[in-house]
């Protein structure tokens, strides 16, 4: 759903860019009280694995794809100002070193694709785990449903800004028919590489998951009659096996990014996405402008002057991944130190 230069005009490309900007600051506040030296490196990492995800477009219909948006799954993984965090980065490298997704656009793109998506999904998510039975089984089905939703509210958040600032004269209501049509398929695609996700970290690492925060218990002990919070440490060796895990999680996470990006990417479907087949079947991508970036080595997921089209894409998507690890890792960690630093206790000498 990565929106082009020339669907939405500048007005209203503006306006979303200062929504954007505005989000993102507020998203840098939330996430020191989401991230810690625990999950900060796992944020870094889910940019990573969306970026490479991404680049899976799986047949929706006959002649159309869909890939992953990515709001829900980094929303119950790491938190929702991270989520949106998250999201934004990958959106960045994409549109700067990949030509995909206009540089104009990148307002409407965040705001669409990072903050709605977001949003809708951690709210529906809290609002499920809440009367659902309290347990993992719990999580991953309404990390399910969430997902599913999350990709047709941001088609009705395109189709509002398309109906806002639209160039080209288009009924509105073909254009939302159609966008929810498609994305409501491209929504259970969504919502299974979801659910899958976060399954999967639950089983082995279920204290990392931002959204299972409430099955997590608390030891107690009992101190002179009364029970008291057990004090945290770092010196037991369940802490030792734990920070060991925190690793295994974390290089097979990036090695499945690399895989997926740099092999499995080669047989995704090349059918357009759900937003590029509605806009060439109704007409609403005749203003497509020219990507400020599509001289880049990079652009189109290829290496340019590497002719065999495997490697060309298997290498595109490699450093694809390793810049959205890096660039992402470096924001999380700022973000996290940036926490310690306000934390800190405030000394004051007495004369």
């Amino acid at each position: 759903m990565h929106v082009p230069d020339g669907f939405i005009n500048a007005p209203t490309s503006a306006v979303t860019a200062v929504v954007a900007a505005g989000a993102i600051a507020v998203s840098l506040r939330g996430a020191r009280r989401e991230l810690d030296d625990r999950t900060a490196p796992l944020a870094g990492l889910v940019a990573a694995f969306i970026f490479a995800v991404q680049m899976l477009n799986f047949p929706v219909a006959a002649g159309t794809s869909g890939h992953l948006l990515g709001g829900a799954l980094a929303a119950i993984l790491v938190g929702p100002f991270t989520g949106v965090l998250c999201v934004s980065v990958v959106l960045l490298m994409q549109g700067v070193l990949f030509a995909d997704g206009g540089l104009t656009a990148l307002g409407v793109n965040i705001t669409d694709m990072a903050i709605v998506t977001t949003v809708v999904a951690y709210a529906v998510f809290r609002g499920l785990v809440k009367v659902l039975p309290r347990g993992r089984r719990s999580v991953t089905a309404a990390s399910f449903v969430a997902a599913a939703l999350s990709v047709p509210a941001a088609a009705v958040a395109f189709t509002f800004l398309y109906w806002i600032g639209g160039t080209t004269d288009v009924a509105i209501g073909k254009v939302a028919t159609a966008m929810i049509g498609v994305h409501v398929l491209i929504g259970i695609g969504e919502a299974a590489i979801t659910a899958l996700t976060v399954g999967a970290v639950l089983a082995v690492r279920p204290d990392l998951v931002h959204g299972a925060r409430d099955l997590r218990q608390t030891l107690r002990l009992r101190v002179n009659g009364e029970l008291v919070d057990a004090p945290a440490t770092d010196r037991t060796p369940a802490a030792a096996a734990a920070r060991t895990s925190r690793r295994t999680l974390w290089a097979t996470g990036l090695v499945t990014s690399l895989v997926l990006a740099g092999f499995v990417s080669f047989y995704a479907s090349a059918s357009p996405d759900g937003l590029e087949k509605v806009a060439a079947d109704k007409g609403i991508d005749a203003k497509t402008g020219k990507h400020a970036t599509s001289d880049s080595p990079l652009a189109d997921y290829g290496v340019k002057d590497v002719t065999n089209a495997r490697l060309s894409g298997g290498l595109a998507g490699v450093i694809g991944v390793g810049a959205t690890v890096v660039g992402g890792s470096a924001v999380f960690w700022a973000v996290r130190r940036r926490r310690g630093a306000d934390a800190s206790p405030t000394v004051v000498e007495s004369v």
